[in-house]
């Protein structure tokens, strides 16, 4: 039986296409050559390191950014990333 994909419209997140999906699927129960799920290993780990820095690597060819720019993980979401704006303003006060 095959399952009816909906058009999703809303702000977010993003449809993803389902060979997308299937293979995110896949790296819960045992990401590639860890023997472990993405779940489960420690953000300190040699294996979540070398998955950040891919992801990192990867986004910053896919984007074109240059060198003198960096690419943060944040989580909680917009209204986080509002609140750090008065820090980094006060950092960068009378520069621009």
């Amino acid at each position: 039986m095959t399952m009816k994909r909906v058009w999703n419209f809303s702000a977010g997140p993003a449809a993803l296409p389902v060979e997308v999906l299937e293979e995110a699927s896949g790296n819960v129960v045992c990401a590639e050559n860890f023997g472990m799920s993405i779940m489960e290993m420690s953000h300190r780990s040699k294996g979540w390191v070398e998955i950040q820095e891919e992801t990192k690597q990867s986004l910053s060819t896919l984007l074109s950014l240059p060198d003198t720019h960096d690419i943060l993980f944040l989580q909680g979401g917009a209204t986080s990333q509002f609140a750090m704006v008065p820090s980094v303003v006060e950092i960068f006060d009378g520069l621009a």
